[in-house]
């Protein structure tokens, strides 16, 4: 692969996350470049490792998934050299975040996790969030890993009942 066309998809990388204002996950950018066909998995991997060790994206991992937000110095270089990614490339990324951009913000705002607490014991944390604002963090103990797992799994489907239900209990009981 040429140099410069790693510089181009850090580039493109770079614009898609500063069109957001929430973090986008390692596999959401992916599908946007593997479902346009700009370059393999494995190129973009090295573009995201870049990027990374250049201090110009941060990750947050979340159940084993990376989730992507710009730095001041990814805002620089993309304020800098925007114009070094074609007018049809932009109108593609704009298009795919036009038509996922609610798939894309629902993930990014609805988080479940797990990790070990003691001995024989997960504890869960689920969130829904509304750009920088936490609307529910929910903390809870429970005693098996597949538990746990089975929780963060149905967490995205549930998280609106959950907090209908808290909301209702907590002001009408």
């Amino acid at each position: 692969m040429e140099q410069k066309d790693l510089t181009l998809y850090k580039f493109m990388i770079l614009y898609l996350v500063n069109k957001v204002d929430f973090p986008l996950s390692n596999s959401q950018i992916s599908e946007f470049f593997l479902e346009k066909g700009y370059t393999t998995y494995f190129k973009l991997q090295q573009a995201f490792h870049e990027l990374e060790d250049d201090n110009m994206l941060q990750s947050k991992t979340i159940r084993n998934a990376s989730h992507y937000s710009l730095t001041e110095e990814g805002q620089e270089a993309i304020n800098m050299f925007e114009s070094m990614i074609s007018e049809p490339i932009k109108e593609d990324i704009l298009d795919f975040l036009s038509t996922k951009e609610y798939e894309l913000r629902n993930e990014a705002n609805i988080e479940a996790d797990y990790f070990p607490a003691k001995l024989d014991e997960y504890t869960v944390r689920l969130r829904i969030k509304e750009k920088n604002s936490t609307l529910l963090e929910l903390n809870m103990n429970v005693t098996s890993r597949e538990q746990a797992i089975h929780i963060c799994d149905h967490w995205n489907d549930t998280h609106s009942k959950v907090y209908e239900m808290l909301v209702n209990e907590l002001l009408f009981s």
